[in-house]
């Protein structure tokens, strides 16, 4: 007992002894006046499940082809000589019926969750075999059928109708909503309507535009010049817009390829070949798109449509406001200065104080705007030399100088309505490039994919090449095929255990 193998193992494996079963052999072979009854007792190894004895068959008797029948008799008639208090405890046919006793308890405690576990495997199996699908006997149907689905699983994941639904991030026709409406729409409030534009690039507008002769008014044609180069700056963010919604469209692929249709994985080169197909739609009405939101821009620059009525409003709104200031400050003008000299009607008035219709307005009257407004980047030509020529064309070293109330005027006044004019165009643009996009790219490949596909795989010279599974398949298919069948049956002995055992 001391020496035991057998017990170490035991008291490794189950320290508390709670699941091992003790059997002493060879009790016939004990030194006279000695016996195991301690042992059988239980006082010498403590164990849960019991400690049965049991006499052996000896070498001489194996040689001898002594029957086991005959050595469970002469085991019996051993043990009620020997142990009699014990014979029915111990001995060959006891420890058989208690082997089997804790054999079909254990069966019975385990059988419910093992029924379970090989339910679900089967299910899981069953489901991988139907991923390998069968063995195509119809290629023409087959093909067809990959197809059709393939471009139904890629419009309802535009329209957000898909079986299996991303949820860890946007994908499909939510992602393009997200990119017309957050990224483009916040691209283009961000941009600054008099963004890159500088008080002296107003004011040079305002004289080229006037030619030789000092005018009166700021001219309109400044005006226009200036609106068209602001305006140009949303072009950039619409197309920006178009190349993000082609991005999404394209990885709208891959998306039905891993989680949609799944039957693509058996015929890698059919995979491949519709991938091929829709990446080249989308490419062909790229540049289509691109056009139409160019010409989206080109149209607003086309034709500055100073009769907008929301425009027309903005430059009424502040004709009321400069007729207020100029009420305001001839009141405010002593009795002996003359009214028409206060409304400017003098040639003076004229060069300094005139406002005429909307190119007159202002935004807080003579003062103009402080700060950095007022004040512009002129020349200052040197003093010649005495005995040296002049040449007047000479660039000489800009200084700053306080601009004139006229100048302060007439930046402003511009400002104000390349503001309002650029406000107006912006809400166009971002009401119509996502229609733009979704008409010419988005909707435009969802009503002809199923029809490109079709056209440009469904032929006949194509079906045995496309429809090649790949070298592992077949393998796979069978290894699933056999394991379930085991499930099954192992899931069928578990039904007639319990029946017979009424389990």
């Amino acid at each position: 007992m001391a020496t035991s193998e057998a017990l170490k193992v035991a008291r490794e494996v189950d320290p508390d002894g709670r699941r091992t079963l003790a059997v002493v052999t060879k009790l016939d072979l004990m030194d006279a006046g000695t016996d195991a009854m301690d042992v059988l007792m239980g006082r010498v190894i403590p164990v849960k499940l019991g400690l049965i004895g049991v006499v052996n068959r000896s070498q001489l008797d194996i040689n001898n082809k002594k029957t086991v029948a005959d050595a469970i008799r002469d085991e019996y008639a051993f043990l009620q000589k020997k142990y009699p208090s014990l014979a029915n405890r111990n001995g060959t046919k006891y420890l058989a019926r208690t082997l089997n006793r804790l054999l079909m308890h254990h069966i019975r405690d385990c059988l419910p969750e093992l029924k379970t576990r090989i339910n679900v495997l089967a299910a899981q199996y069953q489901s991988l075999l139907s991923s390998y699908g069968e063995p195509v006997e119809d290629q023409s149907s087959t093909l067809l059928q990959l197809i059709t689905k393939f471009a139904a699983e890629y419009c309802h994941t535009i329209e957000g109708t898909a079986k299996y639904i991303e949820t860890t991030e946007l994908c499909g026709g939510a992602r393009i909503c997200y990119i017309f409406h957050e990224t483009f729409g916040r691209t283009l409030e961000s941009v600054d309507p008099l963004g890159g534009l500088t008080t002296i690039d107003v004011l040079t507008a305002i004289r080229n535009a006037t030619g030789p002769r000092p005018a009166l008014f700021v001219p309109e044609v400044s005006f226009e010049l200036l609106v068209k180069r602001q305006v140009k700056r949303l072009e950039d963010p619409s197309l920006r817009c178009v190349e993000l919604v082609h991005e999404e469209m394209q990885r709208i692929i891959q998306h039905c390829s891993n989680y949609s249709t799944q039957e693509l994985l058996r015929f890698p080169k059919l995979h491949d070949a519709i991938v091929e197909v829709v990446t080249s739609l989308l490419r062909k009405r790229l540049p289509v798109t691109n056009e139409m939101v160019h010409n989206l821009v080109a149209i607003e620059l086309a034709y500055i449509n100073t009769k907008h009525p929301d425009f027309a409003d903005a430059c009424g709104l502040m004709n009321n406001n400069i007729e207020e200031q100029r009420r305001n400050r001839m009141r405010e003008l002593p009795s002996s200065v003359p009214r028409e000299k206060a409304a400017g009607g003098g040639p003076q008035g004229d060069q300094d104080g005139g406002t005429g219709n909307w190119r007159g307005m202002l935004k807080k009257g003579d003062e103009g705007m402080g700060g950095d407004r007022s004040m512009l980047q002129t020349s200052n030509p040197a003093s010649p030399q005495r005995g040296h020529a002049v040449n007047l064309l000479d660039v000489p070293v800009p200084v700053s100088r306080k601009l004139s109330s006229r100048e302060q005027r007439d930046c402003e006044v511009i400002e104000r309505l390349i503001k309002s004019y650029f406000l107006i165009v912006r809400k166009n643009i971002q009401d119509s490039v996502p229609k733009a996009v979704m008409h010419f790219l988005v909707n435009h490949v969802k009503d002809s994919l199923q029809s490109e596909l079709v056209g440009q795989l469904y032929k006949a010279g194509l079906l045995d090449d496309l429809l090649t599974e790949s070298e592992d398949m077949a393998q796979r298919r069978n290894e699933a095929a056999d394991m379930l069948k085991a499930l099954q049956k192992a899931s069928q002995v578990i039904a007639e255990i319990r029946e017979t055992h009424l389990w």
